[in-house]
């Protein structure tokens, strides 16, 4: 069982559509915000603020950044107040794609999103009109050089992990989300560090294209990846890597 399509595994090598580091940080402050304003200011108390804060640090922002992002979401301090969106539609090819959303501007962030689909060959769809085909796990990947397949296995899956697979030069590890956390420190303290590690949507089929279908569907995430609102973009879109390879 593979957790990404080709797209996604070029996307993270090529670093396309989250090369800005502001734009990273801006995602991860919002998520941090609406997590304390959610589930509270306590990452102890509050698994996904944990999480939000884990990214962050991943990404080496400053602790005061965080710590103004918590009070934001809390109240203590003045701020955007936020609303989470989900918008699911078809790209080209008939892909189907999901759009996380975090906006202090309901009707700015969907007249953005359908006009990045309209643009670009897609389409936005109503609500559940995809969200069936995808589930969400638990994702983290591990670089082969880094760890022995049959200690890896044993590590993770004594951690709660449901699947190990091949995927090239990574070990690709699926958990249930409420068990990534434990899997993902697991691997830490075996002092292997993982190249990536989230929370993400896996799609149940995947759409192959190819040439001008293919690029059109680039430009469609790509579009929806730079939108100020945009949280996360999941599809099941797949392609050859010899396209975009270079």
């Amino acid at each position: 069982m593979s957790g990404h399509s080709k797209w996604a595994t070029i996307k993270h090598k090529k670093g396309a559509l989250d090369a800005k580091r502001g734009k990273i940080f801006t995602r991860l402050i919002k998520e941090i915000t609406i997590a304390a304003k959610l589930g509270g200011g306590d990452p102890d108390g509050n698994p996904r603020l944990r999480s939000a804060i884990a990214a962050a640090k991943a990404e080496n922002m400053p602790n005061d950044n965080i710590k103004r992002a918590i009070q934001r979401g809390t109240g203590e301090l003045e701020g955007a107040s936020y609303e989470e969106i989900t918008y699911e539609g078809y790209g080209p090819g008939g892909v189907a794609i999901i759009v996380d959303v975090l906006t202090d501007n309901k009707n700015r962030a969907v007249s953005e999103i359908r006009h990045a689909f309209s643009k670009n060959g897609g389409n936005l769809g109503a609500e559940g009109a995809v969200s069936w085909m995808f589930t969400t796990k638990g994702v983290i990947t591990v670089p082969k050089s880094d760890a022995d397949e049959e200690k890896l296995t044993e590590i993770v899956l004594d951690a709660g992990a449901e699947d190990l697979s091949d995927q090239g030069e990574n070990w690709e590890i699926l958990t249930d989300p409420k068990d990534f956390e434990a899997v993902n420190e697991a691997i830490k303290a075996a002092r292997i560090a993982p190249e990536t590690a989230s929370v993400t949507k896996i799609a149940s089929t995947y759409t192959k294209l190819e040439g001008a279908q293919a690029n059109a569907m680039i430009r469609l995430l790509e579009t929806l990846e730079d939108l100020d609102d945009t949280q996360n973009v999941y599809s099941n879109f797949d392609m050859d890597e010899a396209p975009v390879a270079g």
